[in-house]
């Protein structure tokens, strides 16, 4: 195994305190501009949340803040509160142990360009060699292109490399798809349907895994 790549959100870091954070402003600015009160706005924008799951659109705070014609911008919360984005406590040292056992490593997001802003802001940038968002391919995991641009930017083979990731539907399937070992961390204990190549609980397992595929 010469690579390992990660998604981001639910896999390194969690984004659930800020958006707990400014969810209930969205709310607040949402009534007042419709004219509804505060739970109705609260329903209106979940609906088209939960509707459009796992589309394109879907990865971007921005685009659904823009739908609404709500004057905010995911980029100006991250840097007003970067305090509130919670790195696992596994993901640092998983990182520093895989970078010093030579691995290469990279990310590998169905998020927008502001997901580099997020790695960089919890200090986890600068230990990947490629960061990959949907950007660049104008596609989404689990679609094979996103995968395949990834492992063309490290040069190295499919069979050679690890995904990990928190999604089934898209890390998961979207790597074994193109043929890498894909690693499902399933910080939640929910039910996996066997589809992973190796499940984990934390990032510490990794080291268990890759022992025996290197």
């Amino acid at each position: 195994m010469e690579a390992v790549f990660f998604d981001i959100d639910g896999t390194l870091l969690s984004e659930m305190p800020l958006i707990e954070l400014f969810l209930p402003q969205v709310y607040e600015r949402l009534s007042k501009k419709l004219g509804i009160d505060r739970e109705s706005a609260r329903e209106r924008f979940l609906r088209e949340i939960f509707r459009r799951r796992d589309t394109y659109e879907w990865h971007d705070w921005n685009f659904f803040f823009k739908l609404f014609g709500i004057d905010i911008r995911y980029e100006d919360l991250l840097e007003r509160y970067p305090h509130k984005l919670h790195v696992y406590p596994d993901t640092v040292p998983a990182l520093e142990r895989l970078r010093d056992e030579g691995y290469r490593l990279g990310v590998i997001t169905s998020g927008p360009a502001y997901q580099r802003l997020k790695l960089r802001l919890t200090g986890l940038l600068d230990y990947f060699d490629v960061v990959v968002t949907r950007e660049e391919v104008k596609a989404i995991k689990p679609d094979p292109r996103i995968f395949i641009h990834a492992l063309e930017s490290l040069g190295v083979r499919p069979e050679k490399s690890t995904m990990v990731g928190d999604s089934l539907s898209q890390d998961v399937y979207g790597a074994k798809n193109v043929g890498m070992i894909a690693v499902w961390i399933n910080r939640n204990g929910e039910n996996g349907y066997h589809m992973a190549d190796y499940e984990i609980r934390t990032l510490h397992e990794l080291k268990k895994i890759l022992g025996g595929a290197k």
